[in-house]
């Protein structure tokens, strides 16, 4: 899956953004969620856990112009691929709003 969001800010800026996001999504649904990790790596975030029992890896990649987010999902999950990828998109949409 991939999803590509616009932004008009410096990396640094976007960086930021997306930290908070995370750390406020880790807060709010940190229930749900089991062996979590991220690690940024320069201008990419590497994240992998479960959510609800199932595997997700992938990576934040935050450019000049783009957060972008490759997520590798389990095969389950195929299905909602759609809807993952709605949510995913309007979160990210509003972090850059």
């Amino acid at each position: 899956m991939r999803i590509a969001v616009p932004h008009n800010m410096n990396r640094k800026e976007a960086r930021k953004r997306v930290d908070e996001r995370l750390a406020s999504l880790l807060g709010q649904f940190g229930d749900q969620a089991e062996e979590m990790e991220h690690k940024w790596d320069g201008d990419t975030l590497r994240f992998k856990g479960k959510a609800k029992g199932l595997k997700v890896q992938g990576t934040v990649e935050v450019t000049d112009a783009a957060m972008i987010v490759h997520a590798k999902l389990p095969l389950l999950a195929l299905p909602f691929e759609g809807r993952i990828k709605e949510a995913v998109q309007k979160e990210a949409d509003s972090m850059f709003a």
